[in-house]
């Protein structure tokens, strides 16, 4: 298993993109075939040859096609069939980041995943996907700065509006900030802070901050045994009010009880690392 993450070195492509990241399962790797894509309030490009087989289900939902793909911003958790080797690119951006994006090009769906075309977003027949990935092997930081090209004039022409500007400024200050706060904190009306987030992001601030926080609370059960694993402590460490508090909110956020996740260990980040996140 081959992976990296390397954020744009771009300013401006840096504005609307948080990383580049590859993941390439060989024959030989042994592991979940059906990992679980925890909620994300970002949306990801997924580049890969048109080969490439994609399933997303959520219940009884299943959402497949090949090659190339944008995963939407989504609530629920997503399970993958990655049942066969494979190779992929991703492109992560901000939340929001797709708003002030052409719309003739990005449609934006919540709890969607679409067939695309790289090409079409960049300059029409100047990639040739498969060898974009075997380079990103061997020279990530010349693919880093490949797609820092090619993605700067589709990004120079996103146009910023008071919406997304005053989202922006939610997203730094809800990290410590009481939701109720926002508006106050802002010198702004709460409930302009609030349409202006859901118009951008096409969600509440309350999900998005819900779906920061079950990243932290996966990046910090990422590093424990499951054997250490004290549930009332986690409860504690992320300020939910008594432990049942966080029994329900991982049955909502990732469909499994603590006990379960405790013993299959079947999120993205258990079974490929951290590299992503």
């Amino acid at each position: 298993m081959k992976n990296w993450k390397y954020p744009p070195q771009n300013p401006i492509v840096a504005k609307y993109i948080d990383c580049y990241w590859l993941l390439e399962k060989e024959p030989e790797d042994v592991g979940n075939n059906r990992p679980k894509l925890n909620p994300d309030p970002a949306a990801h490009l997924i580049l890969a040859t048109d080969d490439y087989r994609y399933q997303y289900t959520q219940g009884e939902s299943h959402q497949q096609g090949s090659g190339s793909h944008w995963i939407f911003p989504h609530k629920k958790t997503f399970i993958m069939d990655h049942s066969a080797p494979f190779r992929v690119l991703g492109i992560k951006f901000h939340v929001g980041a797709l708003y002030s994006i052409n719309h003739a090009l990005v449609d934006l769906q919540l709890d969607k995943i679409t067939q695309t075309n790289f090409n079409n977003l960049v300059v029409p027949d100047s990639l040739d996907v498969m060898d974009l990935l075997a380079q990103a092997l061997v020279s990530p930081e010349q693919v880093r700065d490949k797609l820092d090209r090619l993605l700067l004039a589709f990004l120079a022409g996103c146009e910023e509006d008071k919406h997304s500007k005053l989202v922006r400024k939610i997203l730094t200050a809800v990290a410590d900030t009481p939701i109720a706060k926002i508006g106050e904190t802002l010198h702004c009306s709460q409930r302009t802070a609030e349409r202006s987030f859901l118009k951008v992001t096409q969600l509440t601030i309350k999900q998005v901050q819900s779906m920061n926080r079950l990243e932290q609370i996966l990046n910090y059960l990422y590093k424990q045994k499951s054997q250490n694993i004290n549930w009332a402590n986690v409860a504690n460490r992320f300020n939910f009010s008594d432990q049942p508090h966080l029994i329900r909110y991982l049955k909502t956020t990732i469909g499994s009880t603590p006990t379960k996740y405790q013993k299959q260990r079947d999120l993205t980040i258990d079974v490929y690392g951290n590299f992503e996140s």
